[in-house]
């Protein structure tokens, strides 16, 4: 009676272990893979599933959700030989759950490093300015150039972001390093152009200084000349009203002489008349 019990009750608990093997029930967002004596044989859904106990298997359990791969950061050589340091983050998603696992041995992984090598042949094609202004041609680039990879692993690419783009630290000290020789440069330029701006300016004033210089020179000289033939016209043959404006510019002039702070002595001539008669040069 005890052996019978035993043996039911062992019967019970195998036909409960194989039932509890037997039904699946695969969650919302994912995939399970279903190996038959090691090959591979169907996909479980995402609700009740039934598999034959002890042929079937659960190989793998994958996520048909979106999944976030960070990709790390790297040191990327340019065209122009400089090093900057980039990395990203890829968004992708399973859709052919078969390839994913049975067509390459860890799918977040390659396409992590396929992204990683795409990247690096992608900005060693640029040069640094390029590289480090063309953060959405490089996006694109990457993600048209990944696609193909990706589907051949079951993999749909929804969307690769460069996270960051920057020079390493010796390329930053020596980009600042140019940066503030440039300003030096153009605040020399600039200080030089301000002088030769000035000279020229004032070469423009002393030549039009001299030009009003002469020009009033010469109309002085013709006013000068024209006077004089004025007054040679007046007078004519006569000395004496040429005396006497001689004589009164004379007398002015040494009245002139004498104020001066240095002036100590003042000779004047005996005969004033005698003089002015010979400065017109001619004799009484």
């Amino acid at each position: 009676m005890e052996a019978g019990f035993v043996v039911a009750l062992a019967l019970l608990a195998f036909v409960v272990v194989t039932i509890a093997k037997g039904v699946r029930i695969v969650p919302q967002g994912e995939e399970w893979i279903v190996e038959r004596l090691g090959k591979y044989h169907g996909t479980l859904k995402p609700g009740l599933n039934v598999v034959i106990p002890y042929i079937d298997r659960i190989a793998y359990q994958l996520v048909t959700k979106d999944i976030i791969l960070d990709v790390q950061e790297q040191e990327v050589i340019t065209r122009d030989n400089a090093v900057i340091l980039t990395n990203a983050i890829a968004f992708v998603k399973v859709t052919d759950p078969v390839k994913a696992v049975y067509g390459v041995t860890d799918f977040s992984e390659a396409i992590r490093n396929l992204i990683m090598t795409t990247l690096r042949s992608i900005v060693g094609e640029m040069e640094l300015d390029e590289a480090l202004s063309s953060r959405d041609k490089i996006k694109a680039r990457l993600r048209e150039s990944i696609a193909d990879e990706a589907i051949d692993w079951g993999l749909t690419v929804k969307s690769v972001e460069i996270q960051d783009i920057k020079p390493s630290q010796s390329m930053q000290k020596a980009m600042e390093m140019q940066a503030a020789a440039e300003r030096e440069r153009k605040a020399v330029v600039t200080k030089s152009e301000g002088a030769k701006q000035s000279a020229i300016l004032e070469a423009e004033a002393r030549l039009e200084s001299a030009k009003r210089d002469a020009n009033a020179q010469v109309m002085m000289a013709e006013a000068s000349a024209e006077a004089i033939r004025r007054v040679s016209a007046a007078i004519g043959e006569q000395t004496g009203p040429m005396a006497f404006l001689l004589g009164e510019k004379y007398i002015a002039a040494m009245e002139r002489l004498g104020e001066k702070d240095n002036a100590k002595l003042v000779v004047l001539p005996a005969d004033l008349q005698d003089a002015v008669r010979g400065l017109l040069g001619r004799k009484g």
